[in-house]
């Protein structure tokens, strides 16, 4: 393990600190996918350009690719070259097995989420895993993000239209998130207010009013999941309600590949990827995150202890 118990939980505190100070005053982290090195690098950057504390997150795909101890390494690594304020998600986190992992593994932020690997689980079951999660990381003070439904879409760049009528039939609503919320204890709730997850040809529409329920509802952090593909003045208002965390991948991806190709296309003759990579593709993602920074009222806010 690269942080003793004893760092763990100073950071972790720390992270609890810093989401209620965001709260109170009315901006956001951004929690940004970590594909590789250079992905991180560049919202290393980002973070660094605009003076702002981010999040890293992986998913189990991530995890199963780098692994748990090297994505704290990584970002320990990272963070201490850039002198950044930088935390871990680990998101969509498919069993309490998994997310107990995350939590020994030293991750300030961990997200539950039985449904995105069992659409059909129970309410019973989720609420159940849910609450073993939130009982185990006391053991280090990790912040429990969850949700009690399936959160629809993948971080892909998708082709078909949003069908609003049935996405509708999905949203949380103030007695859902209450009961939720107290059944669990999370510290998260996982708002679903018109976001998905991917990014689809048409911008993606958030019921801000309902968001304005839900924030009076509950009195834990909300999140926003499926960031990518959403006009700019959402998350604006979004942040002026009471969002704390807002989650973006599919725009960095989107960013990443077409910058490679183009680097590919311009540069046969280079055989070096690395090069190409960082010439290209880490500004291009860079560009991404410092703009979504820039909506989520963050610049200025890093606090480097």
């Amino acid at each position: 393990m690269s942080q003793t118990l004893t760092e763990i939980r100073e950071n972790c505190a720390r992270a609890r600190k810093r989401m209620t100070q965001a709260r109170k005053e009315h901006w956001a982290f951004g929690a940004f996918n970590l594909d590789d090195e250079p992905t991180l690098i560049a919202i290393a950057r980002a973070a660094k350009a605009k003076d702002a504390p981010v999040l890293v997150e992986v998913s189990q795909g991530e995890v199963d690719s780098i692994g748990l101890e090297n994505v704290r390494d990584l970002v320990d690594n990272i963070k201490a070259e850039y002198g950044v304020e930088m935390y871990i998600n680990l998101d969509h986190s498919p069993s309490v097995e998994a997310a107990i992992q995350g939590i020994d593994a030293g991750y300030e932020f961990i997200h539950i989420d039985i449904s995105q690997a069992n659409h059909d689980a129970t309410d019973e079951e989720i609420v159940a895993a849910t609450r073993k999660v939130v009982e185990h990381a006391k053991f280090t003070g990790a912040s429990v993000e969850s949700e009690p439904h399936y959160f629809g879409g993948s971080s892909n760049l998708h082709t078909e239209k949003i069908d609003y009528e049935a996405i509708r039939k999905t949203f949380s609503t103030p007695e859902g998130a209450k009961q939720f919320v107290e059944a669990t204890g999370i510290d998260t709730f996982a708002a679903a207010i018109g976001n998905l997850h991917g990014k689809y040809p048409v911008p993606k529409k958030l019921d801000i009013e309902l968001l304005k329920e839900l924030r009076k509802a509950i009195d834990c952090t909300i999140s926003l999941h499926g960031g990518s593909g959403t006009p700019g003045h959402y998350f604006v208002e979004a942040v002026k309600v009471g969002v704390t965390k807002v989650n973006i991948n599919s725009d960095m991806r989107i960013a990443y590949r077409k910058a490679l190709e183009r680097a590919l296309k311009e540069n046969p003759g280079e055989y070096s990827t690395a090069k190409l990579i960082d010439k290209f593709v880490v500004p291009a993602v860079q560009e991404v995150v410092e703009d979504k920074l820039e909506m989520f009222n963050c610049g200025g806010k890093a606090r480097i202890d």
